[in-house]
């Protein structure tokens, strides 16, 4: 297997380390602190072609590769996971969605303004009582002939203040179960469309977390993704690809947290050398390389077979599941090498940890990871 990276590949790695340093770094401590969305951050983003990277040119995107994509959300990730949540959902999830399985209406009419940064969107599953379980949807979209009456609460959401569209997964004939769940294009500025308050969040601070109320919200069926009852698999579906995004973002966090612990532990002096050069830390940091090399390298496999139209669905959960666990333990060992000062938050690191937890729970918690998993080694 080839390891090398290609000059394109590379280019988008420097070019997102790059605008993370230096566009996202500054400021990034009062974004956390004071809970504020990085929208001019994001639309800069944008311009550059990262928030529909893999989205063909010809509806507004970069045309690049998954490998591309796992390498800038690694980078964007060390400094703001804010940010890189925001750039994984309008990526993985809406504007994939879209390409893979919008008609040609919907991709002129969405997925251009989406993929080129014009736009943000958003992903609708979780409810308050449909959580891991997305069977359980008690969001209805009502058949009424030419449109569907949507009714119900969505919480959990991402960009929910700050996208245009919302892809609304929701129940349109009970009594098929799955079979009956639908996928729809929503306009949060519609009628009967309501943002509800934003969460107080222990990490990613910056990013909109919010609640979204539907009350008999018409929804044209030219808004429908796909053909009757498709909601579900389409959830499922784009959720697997999602996951390369978010053990991506998980990845970065180890990796920006590795990286702060390294560089102190060659400054901060103790019993009269530099902190490195005693045991107990210089194993942590080699045990904290080792981790993240081997969720690098899952990841980076997932998005390779995603790039070769293989299936990655085990791949993909594989590497969600280990690099957001790695992710929860190397912030830990970081905070733990900086002593009192990483409990500080000038020194950052204090603020990955907290960002990593979430990893371990949205799109798929680790469990699910682990019956996703299962399933698909049983199956062999």
């Amino acid at each position: 297997m080839n390891f090398q990276l290609s000059e394109e590949q590379l280019a988008v790695q420097a070019a997102a380390r790059d605008f993370a340093k230096n566009e996202l770094l500054p400021g990034v401590i009062e974004r956390d602190e004071h809970q504020k969305f990085p929208a001019e951050q994001i639309k800069k983003l944008g311009e550059l072609g990262f928030m529909g990277m893999m989205v063909d040119p010809k509806y507004g995107g970069s045309g690049m590769d998954a490998v591309s994509y796992v390498l800038a959300m690694e980078e964007i990730s060390k400094i703001d996971a804010s940010v890189s949540v925001c750039m994984s959902v309008n990526n993985s999830l809406v504007c994939w969605g879209l390409e893979t399985y919008g008609n040609e209406e919907q991709k002129q009419k969405y997925l251009t303004e989406l993929a080129s940064g014009q736009a943000i969107g958003a992903f609708l599953l979780s409810e308050p009582e449909a959580g891991s379980d997305a069977t359980s949807q008690r969001t209805t979209a009502e058949d009424m002939g030419d449109y569907y009456l949507l009714n119900g609460t969505k919480n959990w959401i991402t960009n929910g203040s700050s996208a245009s569209y919302y892809l609304v997964i929701a129940q349109t004939y009970p009594e098929k179960g799955h079979r009956g769940i639908n996928a729809l294009i929503v306009h949060k500025d519609w009628p009967g469309v309501t943002v509800g308050a934003k969460e107080n969040k222990m990490g990613i601070r910056g990013s909109d977390t919010h609640s979204i109320m539907f009350q008999d919200v018409k929804v044209p069926k030219a808004n429908r993704i796909g053909e009757d009852g498709f909601g579900f698999k389409f959830a499922m579906k784009t959720l697997a690809g999602g996951r390369i995004g978010i053990a991506s973002q998980a990845l970065g966090i180890a990796s920006g947290a590795y990286e702060l612990a390294l560089k102190y532990s060659k400054e901060r002096k103790a019993f009269g050398t530099e902190i490195m050069n005693h045991q107990a830390v210089a194993f942590k940091l080699a045990d904290m390389a080792t981790a993240i090399e081997g969720a690098r390298l899952l990841c980076l496999k997932a998005a390779w077979l995603k790039d070769q139209h293989e299936d990655f669905e085990r791949a993909a959960a594989m590497a969600k599941l280990y690099a957001s666990e790695i992710a929860q333990w190397v912030t830990n060992e970081a905070v733990q090498v900086h002593g009192g000062y990483g409990y500080v938050k000038e020194f950052h690191v204090e603020r990955l940890m907290r960002d990593a937890k979430i990893t371990q729970i949205y799109e798929g918690t680790s469990e699910v990871q682990k019956i996703v998993i299962s399933r698909s080694v049983l199956r062999d």
